[in-house]
């Protein structure tokens, strides 16, 4: 049986919490004296009251929470959350309700598709919303990762569970430390983004807002023409935090705790994502200097920024690599789906999943060589049993099921296939900007039909939430007592 009162007292939480950061732009606006003071206003007022009923509603003295209760909580709290987290966008930008929630579900999944143009003119307390809906939803989904999905079992996460993912009343101090720990390394590092930024010559309102987005590996900007319009140092840098968003932040505070860098390193995540990036970027990069004539620096800047921009499904845009032949065009669409790693930031299938099949594949291959055989499959230095390959292989076959039908619902709605197809492969994996001429890099979602709009809404929310933590509750085994 779900419980009601305790999901509406989470969902109340969560909404006051979305009020409190609503404070930040409207602050700004008032004492900058730029337009949005009183828009923020109005939907500060609406979500303090909605978090209020909430609140009201749920509150009970016997608190708990089931597995039940915890899928459902995690597909509401981030449903909800934007519907009044896109208010800002109606009053200020007057865009229509399906516009502001595809650009809010957009930027609080990390995603990073946008229906919004024009962004060097807009007001600055709508383009800090933009900015910290994407930090918060990075943080907010590494601290779903560490503590809930393991718990869950969604997708081979419980591969990563720890004494942190036990959010029971003999665990939960510690798991709220481990929570800590996390989100002080995530300001820590967004700190130190901000000011790389500043060092290669961004203006502090920009150096904060791409911050935010860099970290979060979310990509929304404060100009049109995104990293194209900073400097090549801004670049490196970019590069170099999308990067570290993209890595287990449970592993950073390992390292810090143990004070052992090594730690790091040490991971089969760590190194497959490290490996995958060098070896495309550079081959990119080739491919580059050779067909399209650009000086190998240049090749190397931009190949290693747009390759880690696609990996770690951060969408920001430099050059247009769609126009750069075939090769370039077929390695971006492979690695839109790939993703980081677990517990990073990012979405995607994850590496650590790709790593896992391989494993399965050796194992069959000595199967078939030695059939009396026995062999263990194993993934950093730990045996891997059936459940956690059959949730694995589950969580993949239904996120190549969902990108089929979510193109297949674009292209019944009149989209051409490649709109259909990368618009279908980018919103499952959060990555941001599609494949052509009305999605791609140079693009973006403002000219597709609201069905379209609210389908890939739905794609970027399953994608974020790993799939099954969705797709379960649509089953009516769920809702039986």
């Amino acid at each position: 049986m779900v419980n009601y009162r305790p999901i509406s007292f989470v969902l109340g939480l969560v909404l006051s919490k979305i009020a409190l950061f609503m404070y930040v732009p409207t602050l700004m606006a008032f004492f900058t004296g730029t337009y949005g003071f009183i828009e923020f206003g109005k939907a500060l007022l609406i979500t303090h009251l909605a978090a209020f009923l909430f609140l009201s509603i749920g509150r009970t003295k016997n608190f708990r929470l089931g597995v039940r209760d915890m899928f459902l909580i995690t597909t509401l709290v981030w449903s909800v959350s934007s519907c009044f987290a896109a208010l800002p966008f109606v009053f200020i930008n007057h865009i229509s309700f399906t516009d502001a929630y595809f650009e809010t579900m957009s930027g609080i999944t990390t995603t990073g598709s946008t229906v919004l143009s024009g962004l060097d003119t807009m007001a600055p307390s709508i383009l800090l919303w933009r900015s910290t809906l994407q930090w918060i939803g990075g943080v907010g989904f590494i601290v779903m990762a560490v503590a809930i999905l393991p718990m869950l079992n969604v997708g081979g996460m419980k591969l990563f569970q720890t004494e942190s993912s036990d959010w029971s009343d003999k665990s939960s101090p510690r798991a709220k430390n481990v929570a800590k720990n996390i989100v002080a390394v995530y300001i820590t590092l967004t700190l130190l983004c901000t000011l790389g930024y500043l060092y290669t010559g961004m203006g502090l309102f920009d150096a904060i807002n791409h911050a935010f987005t860099t970290l979060s590996t979310g990509g929304y900007s404060t100009t049109d023409q995104s990293m194209n319009h900073f400097s090549n140092g801004a670049h490196w840098v970019g590069s170099l935090f999308m990067f570290l968003g993209g890595l287990p932040f449970l592993l950073f505070v390992t390292a810090l705790r143990k004070k052992d860098p090594q730690t790091l390193l040490r991971d089969a995540q760590v190194r497959g994502f490290f490996y995958l990036v060098v070896v495309t970027s550079l081959l990119v990069a080739l491919w580059m200097t050779i067909q399209d004539n650009y000086t190998f620096l240049d090749s190397i800047r931009i190949s290693t920024f747009n390759i880690i921009s696609v990996l770690t499904t951060t969408g920001f845009g430099l050059d247009d690599y769609t126009s750069w032949g075939a090769l370039p065009t077929v390695v971006f669409a492979f690695l839109l789906m790939v993703g980081s790693c677990s517990g990073s930031t990012s979405g995607g299938i994850k590496i650590f999943r790709f790593q896992i099949a391989a494993t399965l594949l050796n194992k069959q291959i000595m199967k078939l060589i030695h059939p009396s055989g026995v062999f263990v499959q194993r993934y950093n230095q730990r045996p891997v049993n059936d459940d956690i390959v059959r949730s694995v292989v589950a969580l993949v076959l239904t996120f190549l099921l969902t990108v089929i039908f979510i193109a297949g619902a674009l292209s019944a709605m009149g989209l051409d296939p490649i709109t259909s197809i990368s618009g279908a492969m980018t919103a499952v994996a959060n990555v941001g900007p599609g494949i052509g001429n009305v999605i791609g890099p140079t693009g973006n979602f403002a000219p597709l039909p609201d069905g379209a709009k609210w389908v890939l809404s739905l794609g970027m929310l399953m994608g974020r939430l790993e799939i099954l933590t969705i797709l379960v509750i649509f089953f009516p085994a769920f809702w039986r007592t």
